[in-house]
């Protein structure tokens, strides 16, 4: 009997190690942010946000490294900033010319086709994505 214990006592371990591991998994396949870095920004900025990415070499001027943002902003990650950056739809002077896509606008066409068959509200799609954009921007500070 107590072998029986013993093993039914290490296949629950061993579920629930399993159970975790496919957790962990599961998170990443739905972090929004990631998938919208990976798809959209990692060509320019790199995989890891240094600026290093395989189509960098073809820009005009330098891509900026992401991972140093809140260290250039006196250790305060700029939300606002950002979000103006991503979303692109008004334009920031100070920015000078674009050469960055404007996702505001991709968003927007991206979110239409997703929500075809019932009413689609793009302000919230689009805040959505660039939100979930710039949480992940966030967690890469200082890495």
């Amino acid at each position: 009997m107590k072998c029986l214990w013993i093993a039914i006592k290490s296949s629950m371990i061993v579920s629930a190690m399993l159970g975790v591991s496919s957790l962990s998994c599961a998170a990443d396949k739905f972090d929004i942010g990631k998938n919208e870095y990976m798809t959209n920004c990692a060509s320019c900025h790199g995989t890891t946000g240094k600026g290093d990415g395989p189509s960098a070499e073809t820009l005009k001027s330098r891509v900026s490294d992401l991972t140093v943002l809140s260290r250039n902003n006196g250790g305060v990650f700029p939300v606002s900033r950002v979000y103006e950056v991503i979303d692109g739809r008004q334009q920031v002077k100070a920015h000078g010319v674009r050469e960055m896509p404007i996702w505001g606008k991709n968003y927007s066409i991206k979110g239409a086709q997703h929500y075809d068959d019932y009413p689609y509200d793009p302000e919230s799609f689009i805040r959505g994505r660039i939100l979930a954009l710039i949480d992940y921007l966030n967690r890469m500070q200082g890495k």
